[in-house]
């Protein structure tokens, strides 16, 4: 996910967080939080499940923030 600021210094920094995620997700997903790239921590097994859903949030430095669904 890329989100951008075009705010100077510390309020221009994004840094995301994953806000809603299964338990099942969260052991096979890794969110960079500088970076906001997602890779697997694992391979993807079909007959585990078929789809999966996140919620990314990016904030800036000065606390304004918004969130996007992965799936």
């Amino acid at each position: 996910v890329t989100a951008t600021d075009a705010d100077d210094g510390m309020n221009g920094d994004v840094k995301y967080s994953v806000k809603k995620i299964s338990d099942k997700a969260s052991k096979i997903f890794y969110l960079d939080a500088d970076r906001g790239q997602i890779t697997l921590l694992r391979s993807l097994d079909f007959e585990e499940g078929d789809s999966y859903e996140l919620e990314v949030q990016a904030q800036d430095g000065g606390g304004l923030f918004d969130k996007a669904k992965v799936a």
